[in-house]
């Protein structure tokens, strides 16, 4: 395959600045063709800036875009091949579904037959041939916003941005319409980047994602390697529900010995580098943490909170001189309460290093 057919997208040292506020910071990444990407950080990382750039809505200050091998920074809106669905739904209320779905259409040129055909097409694809001579102001939220994701789609863009999507949507729509844009995306096979401050749709959603902070990727890749594998505490803390329990700790001499306020905790991950009694923060996931069974080395703790959470439970234990979080079954809980007495066992092979000076992770 060659190169230019290979990436739908591509940003290199993309910087963008409104007065005094820098939205975008040296931001590369890249996209293979047909691939969900996802954009997840939280608000004001510079996402939608971003996906405003690769539209053409926005100028980058330096740096480049180049879609499909060819560099479109500077190059007008129309032309780019590329769509983008807005957190609000940005409909005309005053035409009908399927005069939403026409527009651009029309505004492309393209003749009545043609018109109609992508219209009924499109409208049936979303469950919405009985909607198509409605106003937007008389459909639902869920409605709406597959108004809004038909409108873009009509136009059989090369890459589909989506800001923020779902964000306006309640829970078990949220819920469908990921569903709903999974199944678009197997179906038209076309290249989707979706911004997103929401971790489950990142994670859920996104075949590759890119960790964002202060305008540029911290880290990439599949949900399973940044959880398995995090490059700093910022990362570690973002991907993985509930967050990752970190104990503060000074490296030993052989550095694979860690003091902490738990006693010593022997780490069974290669270190790449630490000085004798640096500081470091130790992590380890909830569901690294279970009750000790009989002849284990347990730690002694009282259990402070339980949050179901259907089959599983969040289990908050208080060591004494540390809060920790832990998950488990939803039949042991059944046998566990506030205040009660446990042992419990974190497993030294699951623990991620982190170097308290910067955050980084040390294996």
């Amino acid at each position: 395959m060659s190169e230019a057919l290979k990436y739908a997208l591509r940003l290199n040292g993309v910087s963008k600045s409104y007065d005094t506020v820098r939205a975008l910071a040296g931001l590369s990444f890249d996209v293979i063709e047909g691939r969900f990407f996802a954009l997840f950080g939280p608000s004001s990382v510079g996402k939608t800036t971003a996906l405003r750039t690769i539209a053409g809505l926005v100028k980058p200050d330096s740096g480049s875009v180049e879609i499909n091998g060819n560099d479109v920074t500077d190059a007008p809106i129309t032309g780019r091949g590329v769509s983008m669905v807005f957190q609000s739904f940005a409909l005309y209320p005053h035409l009908t579904v399927y005069e939403n779905f026409a527009y651009p259409l029309r505004e492309e040129k393209i003749g009545r037959e043609e018109i109609d055909k992508r219209v009924k097409e499109t409208a049936a694809m979303l469950k919405l041939s009985h909607r198509l001579e409605r106003k937007p102001s008389t459909l639902s939220g869920g409605e709406q916003q597959r108004v809004a994701l038909g409108r873009s789609l009509i136009r059989r863009p090369k890459i589909l941005l989506l800001d923020e999507p779902l964000t306006n949507l309640d829970a078990k729509l949220r819920h469908d319409m990921r569903a709903e844009l999974k199944r678009l995306h197997r179906q038209f096979g076309m290249t989707i980047v979706y911004a997103t401050p929401d971790e489950l749709e990142a994670l859920s959603m996104g075949e590759e994602i890119a960790v964002m902070r202060d305008g540029a990727v911290v880290q990439r890749g599949t949900p399973d390697e940044l959880f398995e594998n995090p490059v700093d505490m910022y990362v570690a803390g973002k991907i993985g529900s509930p967050h990752m329990n970190m104990i503060k700790a000074k490296a030993g001499s052989d550095k694979t010995i860690f003091e902490t306020s738990l006693g010593k905790i022997i780490s069974k991950a290669k270190i790449k580098s630490a000085e004798s009694g640096e500081a470091a923060m130790l992590g380890i996931r909830p569901s690294d943490i279970r009750f000790a069974v009989k002849g284990e080395a347990g730690i002694k703790s009282t259990i402070q909170m339980l949050e179901p959470l259907g089959d599983v439970t969040v289990v908050s234990v208080d060591t004494g001189s540390e809060t920790l979080r832990m998950v488990v079954p939803e039949s042991a809980a059944t046998m566990i309460k506030p205040g009660q007495v446990a042992s419990i066992y974190l497993d030294h092979k699951k623990f991620h290093i982190f170097r308290a000076s910067s955050g980084q992770a040390m294996t």
